[in-house]
């Protein structure tokens, strides 16, 4: 019976992927509609209908997006340590719905309550499956990086349907709408999760179950009793940006010395150096997402007021363009790049984990230079070409598409079983804090109050070009170093 199938069994699949690898990527799809419909929408909505300046919205989107991804790490400890990744899925899911339900009722007067409810049910949700895909394989399965391309090009998806759907519900029919398709299709997503979960064996069940059932359900009452007393908490900070910054720079410190604890703690050298490495990946995320993740904040409001319609010969609105595009880029180019690392390994010339990321880096540089040269294409009003913007969006893809995949799969494979939801968690919390630089970032782009067109797109496109230089630098150091981590990474690939 597949209900009681052991971690053995189902590691031991045929073929290329498990069958419950396809039950989780559809979960993650759903709930990755809600999470880009979401992101896609929030500084636009913050400027067009909460009026606030593009500086202003800017500093809440790196605000809001910060704290979901922390949460993921504080989340994915209490899924290792008391919940399970399986609870702590469910109560995750079932708040995320909560929340937009409320955004759905009154978008404008509700909006931060909403919002905040999001953040925390996020939290306890996202890094769960990721874990999850990761025990499907055996330690040594060299399939796993095909699994995880296949659960990435799922959250794409999701991500495609979502950031062209919300968006496009928002600005032409209705705000009420919009938040009311993301809650409707995360419900889909929970739903489709119960009715699939039997398939999963053990995987994602409590690691209290030595524990008896009563003391088990007071530890499970606490978390979710306290996570919802940090609802007000929250609520003001990402209100007052300010207080973010506080609570992310103390969260990091602490994040730091725990991480930092569980290293001391294992005192087997060679597993120590792989967590060592693993840090590097995560700090390396942690500068990609910084530049990469304007999309949501200034990419957004430039594509709102500094673009034309046309793409090829199509006309379409530039914010579809902005919060689908990359999503589609990936669905596309994920099983090229796949099979290019393949042909590169069966001709022994592909390049290390370590380089892959720094050839990411170098594309994101391109990217950001694209950006930037946008201000060539502009007319006199200050719009410029949507095809130019589109092209950089290509390059920006193929340089995530250099890390994203391989940099889920990496940390479980350099992270001891018993840590993976932490580290997962680890590699979610620096993309909080580039989430939270990203927006600080945009924010500098933007600081000028009631400016033309043409001053915003000058003001944008230097911008992306300072990003650019430091993606650069980024790049050509991490393929400089490249052969000192790939020791501490031992016989990782």
């Amino acid at each position: 019976m597949s209900e009681i199938q052991s971690i053995a069994e189902i590691q031991n699949f045929d073929g290329k992927y498990p069958k419950q690898l396809w039950h989780l990527s559809l979960v993650e799809m759903w709930e990755r509609f809600c999470f880009y419909g979401m992101r896609g929408v929030l500084a636009f909505f913050m400027v067009d209908q909460l009026h606030l300046s593009d500086q202003k919205s800017n500093l809440q989107y790196g605000a809001i997006q910060a704290f979901v991804y922390a949460f993921t790490f504080i989340g994915g400890i209490f899924a290792d340590k008391i919940l399970g990744f399986r609870k702590s899925l469910f109560w995750g899911g079932s708040l995320m719905i909560i929340g937009n339900l409320i955004l759905a009722f009154n978008p404008q007067g509700l909006f931060y309550a909403g919002i905040t409810l999001s953040i925390i049910g996020t939290g306890f949700f996202k890094p769960n499956i990721s874990s999850m895909v990761g025990e499907l394989y055996h330690e040594k399965d060299n399939r796993r990086d095909a699994g995880y391309g296949l659960f990435y090009a799922g959250i794409n998806v999701g991500g495609l349907l979502g950031g062209a759907m919300c968006i496009y519900l928002g600005k032409y029919y209705s705000w009420h709408l919009c938040f009311l398709s993301a809650a409707f299709v995360m419900a889909f997503g929970l739903s489709t999760f119960i009715f699939t979960k039997k398939y999963l064996g053990p995987i994602g069940n409590s690691p209290l179950l030595h524990l008896e059932k009563s003391k088990r359900t007071i530890y499970e009452i606490v978390v979710y009793t306290g996570s919802l007393l940090c609802i007000p908490l929250i609520f003001i900070m990402v209100k007052n940006t300010a207080f973010t910054d506080y609570f992310m720079y103390t969260i990091g410190v602490v994040a730091l010395i725990y991480f930092l604890y569980e290293i001391v703690m294992i005192k087997d050298r060679k597993a120590q150096y792989k967590l060592l490495a693993a840090f590097v990946f995560i700090f390396c995320y942690f500068i990609f997402m910084a530049i990469s993740e304007q999309s949501g904040g200034s990419l957004s409001l430039f594509a709102k007021d500094n673009l034309d319609h046309q793409i090829i010969f199509m006309s379409i609105d530039p914010n579809v363009v902005n919060n689908s595009v990359n999503s589609l880029f990936v669905i596309v180019f994920s099983p090229i790049v796949g099979i290019l690392w393949l042909l590169m390994y069966k001709r022994k010339i592909e390049p290390n984990t370590v380089v892959k990321f720094g050839i990411g880096f170098l594309l994101l540089a391109l990217s950001f230079y694209v950006f930037y040269a946008t201000r060539f294409f502009a007319n006199e009003q200050g719009i410029s070409s949507l095809n130019v913007f589109t092209l950089a969006y290509l390059l920006l893809t193929l340089g995530e598409l250099c890390l994203g995949p391989i940099g889920m799969s990496i940390i479980t494979k350099l992270s001891p079983k018993k840590m993976f939801g932490m580290m997962m968690g680890l590699w979610f919390l620096s993309s909080a804090f580039g989430q939270l630089a990203a927006g600080k970032l945009g924010a500098e782009m933007s600081s000028i109050e009631n400016a033309s067109l043409m001053t915003k797109l000058m003001s944008y496109t230097e911008g992306y070009k300072q990003l650019a230089i430091y993606s650069l630098v980024a790049g050509l150091a991490l393929i400089l170093i490249s052969p000192m981590i790939k020791k501490l990474m031992a016989e990782v690939r």
